[in-house]
């Protein structure tokens, strides 16, 4: 269990133990006061939630006071029709972007591959050229003589 000096944000050790009962009474007369300032604590948090209510119904009858204004200055329709619209050009346009970028990078591609059989075919070239030879796939690096003689013969 972590101690106070360990963790900042503890301010008071944690404890478990829980207090004694107090004598009869004592509870009669606590539970009077209790009540009493249950009552008090009761009427303050109905003011508080009835104010709290109050709030929140002004914040939404403005709401649909300004909601209500929206077609006396705009074209609902119009405004309807226009968002539609932009946002179907701006599809299209994102599908031309992106064909367009395919078409770039399928020419940069045949652009490589071009240079990579260019390059290809000059190394053949030169190797040709200069007498070494060229190896095909699969073939034997070297011929070797078959032994006429084992060992211990």
């Amino acid at each position: 269990m972590p101690s106070t000096s360990e963790c900042p944000v503890m301010a008071q050790p944690l404890r478990f133990d829980l207090p004694s009962p107090p004598s009869q009474p004592a509870v009669t007369t606590a539970r009077r006061s209790t009540a009493a300032l249950g009552r008090r604590r009761r009427g303050r948090v109905r003011y508080r939630q009835v104010a709290l209510g109050l709030a929140v119904s002004a914040a939404g009858a403005t709401i649909l006071a300004a909601l209500v204004q929206i077609p006396q200055r705009f074209d609902g329709l119009l405004l309807v029709s226009n968002a539609i619209a932009n946002v179907i050009g701006g599809l299209n346009r994102l599908a031309v972007g992106l064909l367009q970028l395919a078409g770039v990078l399928a020419v940069a591609l045949l652009a490589v591959l071009a240079l990579l059989l260019l390059v290809g075919g000059l190394v053949r070239i030169v190797r040709a050229l200069t007498g070494r030879p060229v190896r095909a796939r699969g073939a034997a690096a070297t011929a070797r003589p078959v032994a006429t003689r084992t060992r211990g013969t």
